[in-house]
């Protein structure tokens, strides 16, 4: 899967929280200061054109919609930075995660019980 630039990343999570927008609805989502509209609209027709957003015609409005979900990017770019940065090791970057991050001893024993409950399930099956 392609990756995004962080314009059109930005633009991608406000689609993914509302579902479907117009480009106006999309600029009132944006943090200031609020980009240009011919910006906005020059982004998401990128992002069209890399098959990440669709449109439905009013007229001559356009309302734009998610053609990936968020899930499939996440895991997508989750996969690329584990092979990038942690040589496709999850105990690297676990490793990496429960020493370089100061993580609390809560954070930390919460990881633990969700680690406990999926070599449960994976045990179980």
């Amino acid at each position: 899967m392609k990756q995004l630039t962080r314009a059109e990343e930005q633009i991608m999570q406000v689609l993914w929280k509302l579902e479907n927008a117009f480009v106006k609805q999309i600029i009132a989502e944006l943090p200031l200061p609020k980009p240009a509209y011919n910006t906005v609209s020059t982004i998401i027709r990128i992002l069209e054109t890399k098959q990440f957003v669709g449109h439905t015609s009013f007229g001559k409005k356009y309302q734009y919609f998610p053609l990936i979900s968020k899930s499939d990017y996440r895991k997508s770019q989750f996969g690329g930075f584990i092979s990038n940065y942690f040589e496709n090791s999850y105990k690297s970057l676990a490793s990496f995660f429960t020493k370089e991050e100061n993580l609390t001893l809560e954070e930390l024993e919460d990881i633990n019980r969700l680690i406990q409950e999926e070599i449960n399930k994976k045990k179980n099956s």
